[in-house]
Parts: C-alpha cells; sequence; structure tokens
C-alpha cells in the first residue's frame, strides 16, 4: 500500500457514495458503491482476500470516491459510472443477449412478424421466446392457420402467399374491415393459452374432412395439429395466472456469484437465464447491480411483475426500474423464487470446476504472463500483425484479447495508407500511430500489453511512435517465430528482453492462440481485398462495364474464374448486352491470372 493510499483512507467519509479504484496509468479498473465508504473501501486493504480479489488489489494505485445522499442514489450512480467507464474488473454484461418476440404489428392489414426490439408503436408483441426458432415453429402455425398480409410493400399482383392460402391479397382485392380484427383476436388468444379451443377446431375441420374423403387437407389439418402440440411441449404451463413476470434467485460461492432468472408469458415459464461471474464486493450489493445492468444494458423487456427473494433491498430495485417488485413468502409466487435459487445454487456447483478449469487457460495464464513479464496482470491485450505479396494490397489487423478470450467486435482492420511497397517497419509504424492516436482521441480503454508479430525491428518501429510520437509508455513485446512459421519466443521492451515460458505452459499456448487469430484475420482481410481489387482492375479496362455492371458480376459469380468459365448466355442473364458480355469474356480469356 502506497503512503497516497494510506493518507485517502485516513480521511474517508462514512456517508454512502461510490468509490473508483484505479491503477498506475490512472485507468478506473473498478467501480464500487457503498453505504458506508469508510468501512468498505478500507476493506480492500486490510486482511486476507481470495486469489482474484489480490489480483484486483495489486494493481490498485490509487482511488477516488464520490458521496451521495442515499444508498439507492449510489448504487444508480455506480450503474451510470460502470456504463461510462467499462472498468475490467467489474460484472459487464458484454453479450447484450436479447430475445425474440412475436409482432403483430399496428396496420390497417396487420402483419406477424419476428423482432428482437419491444417499440412504444401501439403494436402486439408476445415474448420473449427461448429462441428465435422457437419463434419461428409459433409464427410458422400461425401464417398457415392466419392469412395475415406478408410483404412490407404491396405488390402490383397476387404473390406466392396468396397463391398458398397464406395471404387474402388485400393489395389486390377489397378485403371487410372485420377480417382483419376477427383474425388478429384468434392469434392473440392462441398465443394467450387459448391453444385448446383452436385445436378443437381444427380436429373438428380434420373430421369433416376425412368424412367428405378430402384425405389431403386431413392430412395437412393434422401436422398442423401436430405442430401446435410441439410447440407446446417446449412451454411449461403455470397455475398461477396469465401475467408477464420475471422470477429471480441467486446464490455465491467462494467469490462467485450465479443469477437465475425464469422469464413467464402469459403463465408459461418460456426460457430461463443463467449468469456465473466473480464479484468483488458485497452479495447482495453486487446483486442490485447486476438487475440494474440487466433492464439497462440489455434493453430488455420489462414486465408487468418482477419476483425476488426476501433480502434484497426492494427499495433500490423500485427505484431503477418501474413496475411492480414483489417478494413472496408464501403460495405459488414463493415457491417461483424458490426454484429459481435451487436452479441457480445447482448451475453453481455444476459449473464451478469448469470454470475453475477455463480460468486456469485464461486468467491464470495472463496473471502468470504479467509476471513472467513483470508488469501488472494484463487483462487486455492488443496483438497486430501486416500482411501484403510484394507490396500489393498492404493491410495490417488487430485483435483484442481480454481475460484471455477473444473480443471479436474489437478487432480491428487498416489498409494501409503512407507506405508504398513491402515494408514491414513502416507500416506498423503507421498502424500503431493511427491506434493510439484514436485512443487517446477517443478516450479509449488502454491495453495492458501490446502484442506484435515480429521481433526486433517490429518493436523499435512501434516504440519510436509510441514514446516520441504520442508520449504513450506502454507494455510492449514481440512473439518471433521459428523457421516452421510458429511461435517460438516472446521478446520485452526496448531491451528486446526474452522471457522465458515453459513451451507447455497454458501463457504460452495463449500467446500462441494470439498469434495465430490475428495472422488469421490479417490474412482474410488482405485475401478479401487483393481479390476484390484485381476483380474490379481488370473489369475497369472493359469499355461498357460500369459500377452497376460490376456488382451483378461480383455478386452472381463470386470471381474472375467463374466469369471466364461462364457462357455468353449466362453473363448475360445477369442483365448485360451481348456485346458487352463478349468483351468480358475476350479480356478474360487473354488475361492469366491464378484467380
Amino acid at each position: 500500500m502506497n503512503m497516497q493510499i494510506k493518507e485517502k483512507l485516513s480521511l474517508l467519509p462514512s456517508n454512502p457514495g461510490c468509490y473508483l479504484m484505479k491503477d498506475s496509468f490512472s485507468t478506473i479498473i473498478y467501480v464500487g458503491k457503498a453505504k458506508v465508504l469508510k468501512n468498505r473501501v478500507r476493506s480492500y486493504f486490510v486482511g486476507s482476500h481470495n486469489t482474484k480479489t489480490e489480483h484486483l488489489i495489486s494493481e490498485i494505485a490509487d482511488f477516488e470516491i464520490i458521496v451521495t445522499e442515499s444508498n439507492i442514489e449510489a448504487l444508480l450512480l455506480e450503474i451510470n459510472l460502470i456504463k461510462k467507464n467499462q472498468p475490467k474488473y467489474n460484472v459487464m454484461l458484454r453479450d447484450d443477449k436479447t430475445y425474440p418476440f412475436i409482432k403483430i404489428t399496428n396496420e390497417n392489414y396487420p402483419r406477424l412478424l419476428i423482432t428482437r426490439k419491444v417499440l412504444k408503436d401501439k403494436a402486439y408483441y408476445f415474448g420473449p421466446f427461448p429462441n428465435v426458432g422457437a419463434a419461428n415453429d409459433t409464427k410458422k402455425i400461425l401464417d398457415r392457420l392466419y392469412p395475415l398480409r406478408k410483404c412490407k410493400i404491396a405488390p402490383k399482383e397476387a404473390c406466392l402467399y396468396y397463391h398458398m392460402q397464406q395471404c387474402l391479397a388485400p393489395c389486390i382485392f377489397n378485403i371487410s374491415k372485420k377480417v382483419y380484427p376477427l383474425m388478429v383476436g384468434e392469434i392473440k388468444k392462441f398465443l394467450n393459452g387459448g391453444h385448446e379451443v383452436i385445436t378443437k377446431k381444427l380436429k373438428m375441420k380434420m373430421d369433416d374432412a376425412s368424412k367428405q374423403l378430402a384425405f389431403e387437407k386431413a392430412a395437412e389439418l393434422r401436422n398442423q395439429i401436430q405442430s401446435i402440440e410441439t410447440v407446446l411441449l417446449k412451454q411449461r404451463m403455470m397455475n398461477i395466472d396469465q401475467k408477464d413476470r420475471d422470477v429471480f434467485g441467486y446464490v455465491a460461492s467462494k467469490g462467485y456469484m450465479c443469477v437465475q432468472v425464469f422469464f413467464i408469458r402469459q403463465g408459461k415459464l418460456i426460457e430461463r437465464d443463467v449468469s456465473l461471474f466473480p464479484f468483488y464486493g458485497e452479495v447482495s450489493e453486487d446483486f442490485l447491480t447486476y438487475i440494474g445492468q440487466f433492464y439497462e444494458k440489455n434493453e430488455h423487456f420489462i414486465p408487468k411483475e418482477i419476483l425476488l427473494p426476501q433480502e434484497v433491498d426492494v427499495a433500490s430495485v423500485k427505484a431503477m426500474i418501474k413496475t411492480k417488485i414483489l417478494q413472496p413468502k408464501r403460495g405459488e409466487k414463493k415457491k417461483l423464487v424458490d426454484l429459481a435459487i435451487k436452479n441457480a445454487n445447482i448451475s453453481l456447483q455444476e459449473k464451478f470446476d469448469l470454470l475453475i478449469k477455463r480460468e486456469e487457460k485464461t486468467i491464470g495464464a495472463i496473471k502468470r504472463l504479467g509476471e513472467a513479464i513483470n508488469i501488472p496482470t494484463p487483462v487486455r491485450i492488443e496483438a497486430f500483425d501486416n500482411s501484403n505479396i510484394s507490396g500489393t494490397s498492404p493491410v495490417a489487423a488487430m485483435v483484442c484479447f481480454i481475460d484471455g478470450k477473444p473480443v471479436k467486435n474489437e478487432y480491428r482492420k487498416y489498409k494501409i495508407k503512407t507506405v508504398q511497397g513491402a515494408d514491414d517497419y513502416a507500416s506498423m509504424k503507421e498502424v500503431i500511430y493511427r491506434r493510439y492516436s484514436r485512443v487517446l482521441k477517443e478516450s479509449l480503454p488502454f491495453p495492458d500489453l501490446i502484442l506484435l508479430d515480429g521481433g526486433k525491428g517490429q518493436i523499435d518501429a512501434a516504440l519510436e511512435v509510441l514514446y516520441n510520437q504520442l508520449g504513450l509508455d506502454l507494455p510492449i513485446a514481440a512473439l518471433v517465430k521459428n523457421e516452421k512459421h510458429r511461435t517460438h519466443e516472446l521478446l520485452f521492451g526496448s531491451k528486446f528482453e526474452k522471457i522465458p515460458l515453459l513451451r507447455n505452459s497454458e501463457e504460452f499456448f495463449l500467446l500462441e492462440r494470439i498469434q495465430n487469430e490475428v495472422h488469421r484475420f490479417a490474412i482474410t482481410f488482405h485475401r478479401k481485398l487483393r481479390s476484390k481489387n484485381s476483380f474490379t482492375s481488370i473489369l475497369d479496362d472493359i469499355k461498357g462495364v460500369g459500377t452497376k455492371h460490376k456488382r451483378s458480376l461480383l455478386k452472381n459469380f463470386k470471381s474472375l474464374k467463374k466469369i471466364k468459365e461462364a457462357s455468353i448466355e449466362e453473363l448475360q442473364a445477369v442483365g448485360l448486352a451481348k456485346n458487352i458480355a463478349k468483351k468480358i469474356k475476350k479480356t478474360l480469356m487473354d488475361y492469366r491470372s491464378h484467380y
């Protein structure tokens, strides 16, 4: 503990509020809240802690506090601070999981759609469904039973859906305005549990068709009945009422929390969500943070009712979520909460061993890697690689690993703009400058370690940009390959220190995965760009071939080789005039290429 932290600890107030833990780069790495700031913040620096909390504490070089008027205010502030700063040690719902809904549009001639967004557009939404497959199964049944409009823009003549008897074609025929409300009402009844009435009607129609010897029609009705029964088997009926509600249960053990959420819609338990994550504060307080993020970050559908365990601070939840919050003490609702808790406990026990093994490969690997290099644990690693063939279409790529796992929405691709020919060092300078000047400009998170594919030259090139041009002091290393083009050794820093790593260690395997991933990403981008450039450059030389023609050829044939193999008639079939098709054919027959 440094002197600055000791002095600040002695000045902490007893008020509620938020605290922001920072590393040696003044980057916020953890945000927490407390009813009594003095007690909570001090607890990090006294006594013993589990291993993962010690990782957090080892990186704390400073902290700040923000005093609030109440614990609820601190909770709301904490969620906003996490959203703004995205601290690496906070629980982040990174997957942005959303669930599909069936939507009946609010139009003169309504449509039946599948959507993941619930809007305030006066449409009717049913869901969420466990997955898009379950939603599609239900929609297929409804499309066959109720011929609502399918086309977004009305066609000029009856479409295939009309001939399949799945649309009344209001674009062509004058359909009574009473028909559609009746169908919409039937669909709502079906979705809200009235499937038994509809199934009974279908069985009656099937029997009538059989008596009239219309066996094909009877078979079609039988298939519809079976489809309904198949879909309904995936949904467990609850005998409380028809309300939409979310039911939460959670357990915590050994520094990890498991939260189980049951989604109940119109009396059916149609989905559950399981989240397992490490936590660093108090169990009940961190659960409140989780539930706040759950509804805000995921833009999750908020039901009419939320059921919570007894120990949760219900006033805090009500401050975050504007709906009915209950903590049942008895009856069916209490059984639902208990069932959620029981499932959370089972999930935690089942996944704990697996989590430990995974963390050995990820969290454990980056911790030991940091120790070997003598830097703080590199939670965020950004790796770079260049790709070109004889200087043509030079590109570079960056991949990002957080907690030892790839985060693909953080990957970046670069077309080299300032370098002529195959100059790997100059290309590296350009990409490093473009990446980290943007990081500075947009206040993006800095990496804990930069990895380069190469050796001493790449390190020198990157350091010249970072230190001399941008004024940044970031840990940087290079992954050197052997004659077999496999990861061989790790060089670190300006002194090119060789870092001793066992070849069979998880940290070495992690570096190998990162190097292979950045190489794959770079070479894929380069091939795509080179193929596109070659494709368009040849066609550019043919008089009469415009942008529209090139786009059509690329869409239909994918490559020059396939265009060359196509007949004049096949080229004309994509919209080319005969003389243009002949020109393209002759040019490509003369063109000698490996494509």
